[in-house]
């Protein structure tokens, strides 16, 4: 998808009103559910990092962070892509057991992201971490842990319709998860793109899991690109529903296993960040210091778009977009926040 437009008959079900109540409904709604489920209690997060740490996000690697200097501090912040590795150490520092965890909301700022109807430079998610013990760092576990995330959006969404009739024009969304790795996929359809392959394989099952996204697959391409310091390339993957309002498939969550000492070791070689190596979080994670976890993050805004057939991810949050997008919106009088 590149660049903003509005699909043919398309009109919001929501007033902007109830819109902005209907956001809060969601939020409050499924974080208890995410925490009850899980087993996790909420914390307080950063905003921005010392680089220095090792602690930020580099999604892809070519992204560029947020910077400023901090002169009472004597250092420079940086604000964060995400808090995947954050989250870790947290773990760490407040010494949580195995089958508990923690959540924060977190707030980004993606400056490079490509703005269109599900990208904005503005990310808001929930990032959740736990603790997980070697038996069970697995792929049981993997697929257990989705199926519960995708209960909680379920549920949610049957609530939300309840308090809003309108919606029920919204399709319900698919309880059954469908599994498959992104090594099947390029198998099945080599000729598509993955991004092709994510929305084929969408609209066949409703929702999907797609696992294990870093590593290159036989065409010696990655599915997507991850960082090669938190998720395990394995043990890791992406939940996504059909929506028929845009008609692709829209991603709420990228999850996984977190990196072993082992596979840590091999996947900063394999992507060429053996630099990485001397940073202090990486340091204590190859040493065995850190707790073997699991965790992911959860689109806020995407997950309201769902549940209420938004068409544009703007309807949802406040951000910035192009002067097009901007007039296209306001003569169609569909309200951009």
């Amino acid at each position: 998808m590149h660049g903003s437009y509005i699909p043919k008959g398309y009109e919001p079900h929501l007033t902007l009103y109830q819109t902005q109540a209907a956001i809060s409904l969601i939020k409050r709604i499924f974080q208890d559910s995410l925490a009850n489920e899980l087993n996790l209690k909420r914390v307080s997060a950063p905003l921005f990092v010392d680089p220095k740490s090792g602690l930020n996000d580099n999604l892809n690697g070519v992204e560029r962070p947020v910077g400023f200097d901090i002169p009472g501090a004597g250092r420079e912040g940086e604000v964060v892509h995400s808090l995947a590795k954050w989250k870790r150490m947290a773990l760490y520092r407040y010494d949580i057991h195995p089958g508990k965890g923690i959540y924060a909301d977190m707030n980004a700022i993606r400056r490079d992201e490509e703005l269109d109807n599900l990208h904005s430079i503005y990310v808001d998610q929930w990032d959740w971490e736990k603790v997980i013990t070697e038996e069970t760092r697995n792929e049981h576990m993997l697929h257990q842990t989705v199926k519960s995330i995708v209960g909680s959006i379920c549920d949610t969404q049957l609530t939300v319709r309840g308090k809003y009739p309108q919606l029920m024009s919204v399709p319900l969304l698919n309880r059954e998860v469908a599994f498959a790795t992104a090594l099947e996929l390029e198998e099945m359809w080599p000729e598509l793109t993955p991004k092709e392959r994510e929305n084929r394989f969408a609209r066949e099952n409703g929702t999907i899991f797609i696992q294990g996204i870093g590593g290159k697959l036989r065409s010696g391409k990655p599915h997507d690109g991850r960082a090669p310091d938190y998720d395990d390339w394995d043990l890791n993957g992406d939940i996504l529903f059909w929506y028929p309002v845009l008609d692709c498939a829209i991603e709420i969550s990228s999850m996984g296993i977190r990196v072993s000492p082992e596979s840590l070791d091999r996947q900063l070689t394999l992507a060429g960040c053996d630099n990485r190596r001397e940073l202090p979080f990486h340091k204590m994670l190859l040493a065995g210091r850190l707790p073997l976890t699991m965790g992911g993050g959860i689109g806020q805004s995407r997950l309201c778009m769902l549940l209420m057939g938004k068409a544009h991810i703007g309807e949802v949050q406040s951000s910035i977009w192009d002067d097009a997008t901007v007039r296209a919106f306001e003569e169609a009088d569909i309200t951009l926040l």
